[in-house]
């Protein structure tokens, strides 16, 4: 293992914020629009945040920057999540279908 510099490890931090901040602003920005089709395209970008943010996750956990309890309680979460955008996206696309 090698060790990052304060500002490696606050750039992680801050790529890690971001991440989970726009899932939610995604979905949130999904929601306002008028177009299923743009919805579903905003929720697909929600979901690509959790991925980011579950990479990052898993970064951090390798470098030793969190405890191995504290990865599998996010990294559950994230999967939780996960599962509920899938959902949505998957009933939102076979309404726009029919």
């Amino acid at each position: 293992m090698f060790n990052l510099r304060a500002t490696e490890i606050y750039g992680l931090s801050s790529q890690i914020q971001t991440a989970a901040v726009s899932i939610p602003a995604n979905i949130a920005e999904a929601k306002g629009r008028n177009h299923l089709g743009n919805y579903i395209r905003h929720l697909s970008i929600a979901n690509g945040s959790l991925k980011e943010l579950k990479t990052h996750l898993m970064i951090v956990g390798r470098l030793g920057y969190l405890k191995e309890q504290e990865l599998k309680v996010n990294l559950n979460k994230c999967e939780e999540i996960g599962r509920m955008l899938h959902s949505l996206i998957e009933k939102l696309s076979q309404k726009k279908k029919g």
